[in-house]
């Protein structure tokens, strides 16, 4: 299992609290496809505000298991991915689409299976006459990501991890993944969260 994988399956909840509570996308997200997952490293586009030019021309640009992010200068519920560029966008290996606009064709979209995340669903159209950049740290709910940084999606949110930091928070996820596991064996058993955690002594101070 690749580092990008093992990310996607361990999932954004445990991949943020594994980071120290950092790299929250504050934002509320649909997920197009649902039961989709994905991880692997950003590739960032700032479009023009309601323009969408350059998500046309990020798809020259896509190397395969990148997840695409595409953002304005301030969101707005306008139209920026489409089903033709979402199967461009699948035809070009990308893992995933973070959309801080709005998507159409949402059952087009599902059918096609391209994991997305959008913050509205809307008809309306972008212009497509604007130059804006790709290549360059963009924000989105809060969270600024850079060329590169993790990116994990899934029903809960998404968690983005410097890319200086991927190895050491893959690792400490693991590990909390694990003590997870192992908390939740015990839970199974008839245990209480409330004495494992040491909430009890906090409540009643013993």
């Amino acid at each position: 299992m690749s580092a990008w994988d093992e990310l996607a399956a361990l999932g954004s909840a445990t991949v943020y609290e594994a980071a120290g509570r950092e790299g929250l996308v504050d934002a509320e997200l649909v997920q197009v496809v649902p039961g989709s997952r994905a991880a692997g490293p950003a590739r960032t586009v700032r479009c023009g505000q309601g323009d969408n030019l350059m998500a046309h021309a990020v798809m020259a640009e896509i190397e395969p298991g990148e997840v695409v992010v595409l953002t304005m200068p301030r969101p707005a519920p306008v139209a920026l991915v489409g089903e033709l560029l979402a199967t461009q966008a699948r035809g070009r290996g990308a893992a995933a689409l973070l959309v801080d606009a709005s998507v159409r064709d949402v059952e087009e979209l599902a059918a096609l299976g391209l994991p997305v995340w959008a913050r509205w669903i809307r008809i309306r159209g972008a212009a497509k006459a604007e130059p804006g950049t790709i290549g360059e740290p963009v924000e989105v709910g809060g969270c600024t990501i850079n060329p590169g940084d993790a990116v994990v999606l899934d029903a809960d949110g998404v968690a983005v991890v410097p890319k200086a930091r991927i190895d050491e928070v893959l690792e400490a996820a693991r590990e909390r993944a694990e003590q997870e596991r192992r908390k939740r064996s015990a839970l199974e058993d008839g245990a209480l969260s409330y004495d494992l955690d040491g909430l009890r002594q906090v409540v009643e101070g013993r």
